[in-house]
Parts: C-alpha cells; sequence; structure tokens
C-alpha cells in the first residue's frame, strides 16, 4: 500500500507539472516555433539525462536491437503527442486544448484493454464518473467562452491527434516498463523525438537561432520551465510510477490537470475561483482518492485469493 500511495503522489506532482504546459507554450510562441518549442527543451533535458542512461545501457549489457523498439514508441506516439499538442495549441486556444485532453483517459482506457487487457472495474468506472463531474464544474466558465470554429478546427484536430498519440505512447511504454529504468525509458523515447524533428527545425525555423540572443523574460520563463519541469523531472516521476499502477489508473490521474489548473490561472494570471470551481475541485481530488485507496484494496483482495 506504501508504494501505491508513493505513485500517486508522483502522479500528483507531475500533473501539477504538466498543468503548466499550454501556459508555457503560450509564452515563447512569439519567438519560438512549434517544432523548436518542442526541439530545444527536450534536446536539453536528453543531455542531462545521457550520462545516467548510457551508463545503465553498459553495466546492463545492453545492445542497440533492445532499445529499437522505443523508435515506434516515439514515432507512433511520443513525437504526435508533443509536436501535435505544441502545434494545435498555437493554432486553437488555451481553454480548447485543456478540454480536449480531457478524453485522454478514455482513449487510453480503449489501448489498455487492447494491448494490456486491463479491465474497468465498478469502482474504476465510479471514480471515472465522479472525475467528469469535476472537470465540467471546474471547466463551466471555460466551456461557456470555447470557440470551436472553423477559424480553430485545425488546431482542434491537431491537439486530438496528439491526444491519441499520448495514449498510446502511455499504454505502450506501460508494456515494456519493467525491462528499462525511468531515466531510460525517458532518454531513448527523446533520442528518436529528437532525430526526427531536428531536420524540421533546420528547414522550417531555422531563424530561430537567430533571435536567441533577443529573447525575452517571458520566452525564457516558458523555455526553463519546459525543459526542466515538463520534458526532465516530470517524466522520470511518471514513468516511475507507471511501473506500479495500471495504465488506466494511470490514465485517470490526468483529470487532476485541471484540477491544478484554476489555482495556477489564479496565482500567474489573476483569475478568480469561483464556487464550481472549487466544488468541481474537491470531486477530482476525490475520484483519485477512490482509485487509489478502495481500488487497490480491491486488486490486492482479489490477488489473494
Amino acid at each position: 500500500m506504501k508504494i501505491t500511495i508513493i505513485s500517486w503522489l508522483l502522479l500528483f506532482v507531475c500533473n501539477l507539472m504538466w498543468s503548466l504546459q499550454f501556459t508555457c507554450i503560450k509564452l515563447t510562441q512569439d519567438q519560438m516555433g512549434p517544432f523548436f518549442t518542442v526541439w530545444a527543451p527536450m534536446g536539453l533535458a536528453a543531455i542531462l539525462l545521457a550520462p545516467f542512461a548510457l551508463r545503465s545501457f553498459k553495466k546492463e549489457g545492453k545492445k542497440f536491437k533492445d532499445i529499437l523498439i522505443f523508435g515506434q514508441l516515439a514515432l507512433l506516439g511520443a513525437f504526435p503527442a508533443q509536436v501535435l499538442m505544441t502545434w494545435g495549441t498555437q493554432y486553437s486556444l488555451a481553454s480548447n486544448a485543456a478540454i480536449l485532453t480531457l478524453v485522454l483517459p478514455v482513449i487510453t482506457a480503449l489501448f489498455a484493454f487492447i494491448l494490456l487487457k486491463e479491465k474497468m472495474n465498478k469502482v474504476r468506472w465510479l471514480s471515472f464518473a465522479v472525475a467528469i463531474i469535476g472537470v465540467v464544474l471546474i471547466s463551466t466558465g471555460d466551456i461557456r467562452q470555447l470557440n470551436f470554429s472553423s477559424k480553430y478546427a485545425i488546431g482542434n484536430i491537431l491537439i486530438f491527434l496528439a491526444i491519441v498519440g499520448n495514449s498510446y505512447f502511455n499504454v505502450g511504454i506501460k508494456k515494456i516498463s519493467k525491462m528499462y529504468s525511468e531515466i531510460e525509458m525517458v532518454f531513448y523515447t527523446y533520442v528518436v523525438i529528437i532525430i526526427l524533428l531536428t531536420p524540421l527545425v533546420f528547414f522550417f525555423e531555422g531563424d530561430v537561432f537567430a533571435r536567441i540572443p533577443v529573447f525575452t523574460i517571458q520566452t525564457w520563463t516558458g523555455f526553463i520551465l519546459l525543459t526542466f519541469f515538463h520534458n526532465y523531472l516530470s517524466m522520470i516521476l511518471f514513468f516511475k510510477a507507471l511501473k506500479i499502477l495500471d495504465a488506466i489508473q494511470v490514465a485517470l490521474s490526468n483529470y487532476l490537470v485541471a484540477f491544478f489548473g484554476i489555482p495556477i490561472a489564479a496565482i500567474w494570471l489573476g483569475e478568480t475561483l469561483n464556487s464550481h470551481a472549487i466544488a468541481g475541485g474537491v470531486l477530482v481530488l476525490l475520484s483519485t482518492l477512490t482509485i487509489t485507496i478502495i481500488d487497490y484494496r480491491i486488486k490486492n483482495k482479489s490477488a489473494i485469493n
């Protein structure tokens, strides 16, 4: 039980970091293109991870063929998840992106059912329903202001495709998580994405390098937050938790992004919290606690029997 609680605490921290993503993209978009916004922070994060990943590679005697699986996971999952989300958010609205990402647990549950044979028991369905109600309450104000007109249609489609890629990657990486350390999984995934992105960055956004000396404080703030929290620390903690919890459980925790997003907006942007948002936040938190404690006891009881 202790390791399960620790894993959920790690997911709390991950979702707190991920809730900064849309704000960071908006902070950098005036001076950085979508490819560079993914490529540069991820490249720096990979450099920080490289010594640890390579040491593990040599120590465990792995061969090049052992890490080829990350090519498929990155190409079909992580690459579209990172690039299309950044690209789509720049073309759409942050509120649109926030609402669209709420379908992530549903799509992840589908992939988990197909690839991992995981099942949705009564407690998980209850937790899922409570979380949905909470998110609707949190998002009441944003939903009224949503603009899904044709102007933002391309951005919204890109965001949805990014969510599909993210779901596939989360389930796929869960399937191989016992064979690799958290740092290895992050590093090898990033290496593949960087290889795929490098020609796109230099061909379409090569002029960004000349603008680096004149980056504003706003751009550097978004860049640093994306590098250290979104691409480095959060992913290590996420993979550590994923080794312990089911993919469906991890997916349901993504509703915490909405829970954390409200206070971040209040602190950073000066937005006010209404009673609906507070009530919704409480429901999301209760949903997470339900699937953490009750679902664990059910699984543990089944294992004993």
